[in-house]
């Protein structure tokens, strides 16, 4: 008989690992950090909750390092066994684990720097560059609805999630004596109003399934509704002749963000003179997005051509439809930006201005009445963007004191996750009745989708971290 462990990711939305065991294999699923408080990111430090060689598979089901983030860590402890992923997947991981190692390595050195003054011990890096190494050279680029044989008794499929680029539900079976078992795990679900990728595929079949509740307690604002709020302010900033400042996250955000814009510009509503992408970690994130237009929705991917078409351009690329938009990749270049005092949209990480290279345009904009800023993604508690949201008139910035007198907006239309309906509506598909587990989720959220849910008739449990389960 299989067994399923809950060993990540149910006590809060990060630190996604489950692990599954059959009397012949065992294979994890996922191996994410834990992020957001202190506390929570402590748990990083410890040792994994598997016997790391006895691990026969690892399958991934997409690149946020809440999902993928100890896969370095995983390869430190000695796993050297296949690690399957759908293509995109592979590359964004490349990105953002070597990014993260970067600053772990970095991190670790100012600290130790001041751990030698005072005596103390010094500290070693979560991972480092080297093993995120030893995790590429793991890796298994399969493509979607592709069924391949991972161990000897369970074979694996990747569905389209929708969620970000190469964003996998998982379908995993096992075949014991004769008989099948299947898995899902929905992974992260996308926001069917978002652009670009393709809605979540449709599941019909499972014995188990583990479903995200991130946004279980919410459904989001209309994209056109979102959509109208992100042109008035654009009008209005054009209009009073002032930058617009949009702090973003690379993988997912970003891209949506430039393709919106692209729309605007395309229907001539867009004013400004330029638009800069300031993120080395966005712009090679969004050559990523450019290599793998054939998971675009048909729509989105029309627009595109059409752009090109009108540039007379064989390039499809989101600078198809934003012509306008640039690359600021040295140091020197996001430097120059802060010259600009009108006519200028600056997208730049990170996303809730606790890093990167938003914070020094903030410090050069964030005084000027004129200036905007747009938020489009959310703000945890005792961020700097979380205090600029909360209405602060003051902020520290890079070591200084600045005013905010710019405009201050929150567009809340752009998640990239499945609302509390469209995870209803989702799980409505399924012609079976699988036992359903509500995974990734605060628990006000697992709370409130668990009642919604049961509300349409579809019983579900909270698990309990490690607690263990046959099926």
């Amino acid at each position: 008989m299989a067994t399923l462990t809950f060993l990540g990711a149910v006590e809060g939305v990060t630190g996604s690992m489950y692990l599954l065991e059959t009397t012949k294999s065992k294979v994890l699923l996922d191996c994410g950090l834990y992020q957001g408080k202190r506390e929570e990111e402590a748990k990083n430090s410890a040792p994994l909750p598997i016997d790391v060689k006895n691990i026969d598979a690892v399958v991934l089901s997409h690149s946020h390092l809440d999902h993928s983030g100890r896969l370095p860590i995983l390869v430190r402890e000695g796993y050297a066994g296949p690690i399957f992923m759908t293509r995109p997947t592979a590359d964004l991981i490349e990105v953002l684990l070597k990014d993260a190692a970067s600053l772990q390595e970095r991190d670790a050195e100012w600290e130790n720097k001041r751990r030698k003054r005072s005596g103390k011990t010094l500290i070693e890096p979560l991972f480092r560059e080297g093993e995120v190494e030893g995790v590429m050279t793991l890796t298994k680029r399969v493509r979607y609805q592709q069924v391949i044989s991972i161990t000897n008794d369970i074979t694996v499929n990747f569905a389209e999630a929708g969620h970000i680029l190469g964003s996998a539900i998982i379908e995993l079976v096992v075949e014991e004596e004769g008989t099948k078992k299947k898995l899902v795990f929905s992974g992260d679900l996308g926001n069917s109003q978002a652009a670009l990728l393709r809605d979540p595929e449709v599941i019909t079949e499972a014995d188990i399934l583990l479903i995200e509740s991130t946004y279980g307690d919410r459904n989001h604002r209309s994209m056109e509704e979102t959509l109208d709020e992100f042109e008035k302010v654009i009008l209005q900033a054009s209009q009073n002749g002032g930058n617009i400042l949009i702090p973003s996250f690379a993988v997912g955000r970003t891209q949506e963000i430039i393709f919106r814009l692209g729309e605007l510009y395309q229907q001539g509503k867009l004013r400004h003179q330029k638009v800069y992408l300031d993120s080395p970690m966005a712009i090679a994130v969004t050559e990523i997005y450019h290599r793998y237009q054939d998971v675009y929705n048909d729509e989105d991917l029309d627009a595109i051509e059409e752009g090109a078409h009108k540039i007379h351009s064989r390039n499809l690329s989101l600078h198809s439809l934003l012509p306008i938009l640039s690359y600021t990749t040295s140091t020197e270049e996001s430097i120059a930006l802060n010259k600009l005092v009108s006519g200028a949209i600056i997208i730049a990480g990170s996303g809730m201005c606790n890093g990167g290279r938003i914070r020094h345009h903030l410090k050069q904009n964030l005084w000027r009445g004129q200036s905007h800023v747009i938020f489009v993604g959310f703000q945890a508690v005792g961020t700097p963007g979380r205090l600029l949201v909360d209405g602060a008139k003051r902020m520290k910035i890079v070591g200084e004191d600045i005013a905010v007198n710019a405009s201050i907006h929150t567009l809340g239309g752009f998640s990239a996750h499945a609302s509390q309906a469209q995870l209803i509506d989702w799980l409505s598909n399924f012609a079976n009745t699988p036992r359903v587990f509500l995974v990734h989720g605060e628990d006000n959220a697992k709370l409130a989708l668990q009642k919604a849910m049961l509300s349409k008739g579809y019983k579900s449990t909270i698990p309990a971290l490690n607690q263990r389960v046959e099926f």
